[in-house]
């Protein structure tokens, strides 16, 4: 197959369709019609003898083929961009667009009423935070990045930001009107407040660490919620007994609002990962982010973990 321009431009497309989720926005980001995206890449469809994408009225994906060949291509695509970047001097300009998949507790955990200063930072970036119960697709769904809480999945790159410790909590209100529980056994004979856990289809399971002990705990839950913030409002409210993560909450206990009421069972851990596809190499953009959770989880006072790729 000889080269020609047409090539180049055709793969060129097919990223920013991959990148961007859409035609319509893959054009936008091009300066082209969506009818001229489509056409690009259906002559490069054409031109390599295979079916990139399945498109239909409402979702655009890779076919296995096409994945492949993103995946193959891509890096080399990156290199050309990168030397370009580099011969302008811009090759650490934070800028574009920035797509990150976010579990909804680490929305509202983390980032909720900290993405200004960020975005203050970097005036010629645009952020899309997605909130998603799963990881899913990083590549086919347009995705640069994802925050994670719990094990990362194996075909990820994988570097763990935190390893928080569970807190299980009780306000005042609560201890008031139905005591403190002196054992995490005794949890089965109190209200406690479940989180859904939307990778296994149920409740988080409650277990308690110490010195390489595992307590598993059954309780009664009379609440069990999906939303970070419902769970912690209804906790300091008195519903229940909770776990949370620590982060933005530590005020709460310092003003004791929240009761830690086992802190002789501090072993639970819940690390916190930026999972990336297992072609990208990191941008400006991305590393920029990145290294500003990194400090948001610093100023709580949170150890950072390793890294495993």
């Amino acid at each position: 197959m000889a080269y020609d321009s047409r090539l180049l431009t055709g793969v060129t497309v097919l990223m920013a369709v991959v990148e961007a989720g859409t035609m319509a926005r893959a054009a936008e980001a091009l300066g082209m019609t969506a009818s001229g995206v489509g056409r690009a890449i259906a002559r490069l469809e054409t031109r390599i003898g295979i079916r990139l994408l399945e498109r239909t009225t409402r979702s655009l994906r890779l076919t296995d083929e096409g994945r492949k060949f993103y995946e193959q291509v891509g890096p080399h695509l990156d290199g050309i961009e990168d030397a370009a970047l580099e011969a302008s001097g811009s090759a650490g300009v934070v800028k574009g667009r920035l797509r990150v998949n976010v579990a909804p507790i680490v929305s509202q955990t983390i980032l909720s009423d900290r993405m200004g200063a960020f975005l203050a930072d970097y005036p010629e970036l645009r952020v899309e935070m997605i909130m998603r119960d799963a990881v899913g697709d990083l590549v086919a769904d347009g995705f640069d990045m994802a925050l994670r809480f719990g094990d990362p999945p194996e075909n990820l790159i994988a570097r763990r930001l935190a390893d928080m410790r569970v807190i299980t909590a009780a306000s005042p209100t609560y201890i008031a009107r139905r005591g403190r529980p002196s054992h995490p056994s005794e949890l089965i004979d109190h209200e406690t407040i479940d989180f859904w856990d939307p990778v296994k289809g149920r409740a988080y399971d409650w277990e308690f660490h110490r010195d390489g002990e595992t307590l598993p705990v059954k309780t009664r839950a009379r609440l069990m919620t999906s939303d970070a913030a419902t769970m912690l409002a209804s906790c300091l409210a008195g519903v229940g007994i909770c776990q949370i993560p620590p982060i933005g909450a530590h005020h709460l206990f310092a003003r004791g609002d929240l009761i830690d009421l086992f802190p002789d069972w501090p072993g639970e851990r819940f690390p916190l990962y930026a999972l990336y596809p297992p072609r990208q190499k990191h941008s400006a953009k991305v590393r920029a982010f990145v290294t500003f959770v990194e400090g948001l989880i610093t100023e709580e006072g949170i150890k950072a973990g390793g890294s495993r790729a």
